[in-house]
């Protein structure tokens, strides 16, 4: 919240846009229901056919062909297994809290839809004699509303890992829950730029704030952080560590079968949509056509229906990258991906925003109308200043940060003693390489020396293996 509400105040005293927010005073109920309706549709055709793009994409990448008997090149495949899912049998765990089981897939699956109203995915058409956005709904902060529905799809996961009566389950859910939360406050941090950059937090404001330029290129850093936590948000490879089979057979949905999976499944689907839309939306320009395009005829190619084409052409090239990732990198450690995003990702996006906001006072002229000349060129004297304070800055950061890393595994090589006691925390603990066991005590009380380890079959009893050879020896 108090990021939200410093993102605002520091767009509040930037110079807003003749017009803060789209247009809706042509819009009835019914066409904005239309709208909805359409978003829906768009959504839910998009995600049969990105699970059929991924398994085909990934088939090749690893030389199989994947889905190719149900449909035309397999296309119906993934209508096939949500039919399956239909008819599969629901099971409800003995131990759950059967209200709260139901309602966590709801909740994970509609946060996900809500989040993209208020993308614009086109410029403005005519429906029915109305002349209206591409764009369900618009508001001053629009992008502060995505970042607050996908806190509330977490709900979803911890609650289902929760209501699921069963420790894995559980497991999954917390570490999605910190997961999720460590990289929103990145990610919000990183959109802190863009904000700076367009003087404004609604989403169709910033589209108009590209039409010359878009924000990728004077903040790619922001952008780079972006595509870093909107992976880490989805749970995506390399960053599903909240369903690591490995270890957790499934994670928060492990005790979730037929349609309860399948709404976790479309949410997830649909949310890698919402945070790629936000992408392209305040990255690459929105709707708008690519430059050398609307070079040639912005009136033709560039308005109306053909920014839902753009739209949707970027838009895949992010679910490109989501399934290259997939098919290329392996899943990161749970602890060095929650330090990255603790101890780099948030600090270094914190120093990003205070360069960009003193370098963005300079180029309005909050800083002064000084000039300097260098190689050329005249620079703005606070430009100078700033650039090199935060380049000292980062060099004695990045300096603290090697010294106390260095002081940090200095302090973890200890060396292990040579005698143990297996049962001195009161749990059996193997040795370590090396590693011997003195006289194994429980409770304070020393074992019975005599006492030989005893194995029952078959309601008959017979020493150990050992114990045999020694009495025959």
């Amino acid at each position: 919240m108090s990021l939200g509400l410093t993102a605002y105040g520091v767009a509040a005293a930037l110079p807003m846009s003749e017009n803060p927010t789209a247009d809706f005073s042509d819009t009835p109920w019914w066409v904005a229901l239309i709208k909805a309706v359409g978003i829906f549709v768009y959504l839910l055709v998009s995600t049969l056919l990105v699970i059929w793009f991924e398994r085909r994409v990934i088939g090749r990448m690893q030389q199989r062909p994947g889905p190719n008997r149900n449909g035309p090149f397999g296309l119906l495949q993934t209508l096939a297994d949500g039919m399956k899912s239909m008819l599969k049998e629901d099971i409800t765990p003995a131990n759950a809290e059967k209200l709260i089981y139901t309602l966590a897939p709801l909740i994970a699956a509609t946060m996900a839809f809500v989040s993209f109203a208020i993308i614009p995915v086109g410029g403005t058409v005519s429906m029915f004699g109305h002349e209206t956005p591409l764009q369900v709904t618009d508001v001053p902060v629009a992008v502060l509303l995505v970042l607050a529905v996908a806190s509330v799809g977490v709900y979803g996961i911890i609650l289902a890992g929760w209501s699921s009566g069963s420790t894995y389950p559980l497991l999954g859910g917390l570490r999605s829950t910190a997961q999720v939360i460590s990289y929103e406050i990145a990610m919000g941090l990183s959109l802190v730029a863009i904000f700076l950059y367009s003087g404004s937090m609604s989403t169709s404001s910033i589209v108009s704030a590209q039409s010359s330029l878009w924000y990728i290129l004077p903040a790619f850093f922001s952008f780079a952080v972006y595509v870093i936590t909107m992976v880490g948000e989805t749970n995506r490879l390399p960053f599903d560590l909240a369903e690591g089979e490995g270890e957790l057979t499934g994670g928060f949905h492990t005790e979730y079968s037929s349609m309860r999976f399948a709404m976790f499944f479309l949410g997830e689907y649909v949310n890698m949509f919402t945070v790629s839309a936000l992408a392209t939306t305040l990255f690459l320009g929105g709707w708008q056509a690519p430059p050398f395009i609307s070079a040639i005829n912005d009136n033709m190619f560039g308005g109306g229906w053909w920014g839902l084409l753009w739209f949707t052409a970027k838009l895949w090239l992010f679910m490109f990258l989501f399934v290259w990732l997939r098919g290329s990198l392996p899943r990161v450690r749970y602890d060095q991906f929650m330090r990255f995003g603790w101890k780099f990702l948030i600090p270094i996006t914190l120093a990003w925003v205070v360069a960009v906001a003193f370098i963005r006072g300079a180029q309005l002229g909050f800083l002064g109308d000084s000039k300097l000349t260098f190689a050329g060129r005249e620079l703005s004297v606070a430009t100078v200043v700033i650039v090199s304070i935060v380049a000292v800055i980062a060099l004695a950061a990045a300096w603290i940060w090697d010294d106390k890393r260095a002081a940090r595994a200095a302090a973890e090589d200890v060396t292990p003693p040579e005698e143990i006691d297996p049962f001195e925390d009161g749990y059996p603990v193997p040795p370590l390489p090396g590693q011997r066991l003195n006289e194994p005590t429980r409770s304070g009380h020393q074992l019975a020396a005599s006492r030989e380890p005893v194995l029952t079959t078959a309601g008959t009893s017979s020493t150990s293996t050992a114990v045999k050879e020694e009495d025959h020896g």
